[in-house]
């Protein structure tokens, strides 16, 4: 269901000791059909002291109109809720947040072998949007000296996951362990219930 899907992805400016901490300045979501959700300018939670203008796009004036984290951060985990979330290197971008998403729920495109091995590269390397993008969409993204635009980020992981979204959907449903029975599954049969190994081991202590 295309309105289960979402793809994020966040700029960062360095805080800290010379600058060396990532906090999250900028935060884009999109929907699966590339529609922006959510795209908004974020104040660190610590003093600036690096921009990364030339990576991050962000500037001073970005600043002017940007919203604390703590606000960002409650608006932003609404979106994700129940969401499977597309991202590249999708860690770095729950990290800015200070989230953890479940791993079920999440598909980083910079760990898809098949989008790889479709680009021509190994299996196992990690590649990176720009590559992939230029590779597989024809597309380039990151070009210039004003640093990554988030939106267009988030928007290329989304085209990317959907290339292979059914092979990689396939995938992963192979690779998940089976599920144990439920006793309110219709489909199975009710009887094995009664049997011993599926009584509390305290119960059977005291029926002995």
């Amino acid at each position: 269901r295309p309105n289960k899907y979402v793809a994020i992805d966040c700029e960062m400016v360095g805080t800290g000791p010379r600058g060396r901490q990532s906090e999250l300045a900028r935060c884009s979501v999109v929907s699966y059909d590339g529609d922006v959700i959510y795209d908004k300018y974020v104040l660190p939670l610590l003093p600036i002291v690096d921009f990364r203008t030339r990576w991050s796009g962000i500037t001073r004036r970005h600043m002017e109109s940007a919203i604390p984290f703590r606000t960002a951060q409650e608006e932003i985990l609404k979106i994700l809720k129940d969401k499977i979330v597309v991202g590249h290197a999708i860690h770095n971008d729950f990290q800015a947040l200070k989230y953890f998403h479940p791993k079920e729920r999440t598909r980083d495109t910079s760990r898809i072998p098949v989008l790889n091995q479709r680009a021509g590269l190994p299996a196992g390397a990690n590649a990176s949007l720009k590559s992939l993008a230029r590779h597989l969409l024809q597309k380039k993204i990151q070009v210039g000296c004003k640093g990554h635009s988030s939106v267009e980020d988030a928007r290329t992981a989304m085209e990317l996951y959907r290339l292979v979204e059914v092979p990689w959907e396939e995938e992963l449903a192979r690779s998940q362990p089976p599920r144990p029975p439920s006793p309110t599954d219709p489909s199975t049969d009710s009887h094995q219930y009664m049997d011993d190994q599926y009584w509390p081991q305290d119960l059977l202590v005291g029926t002995l």
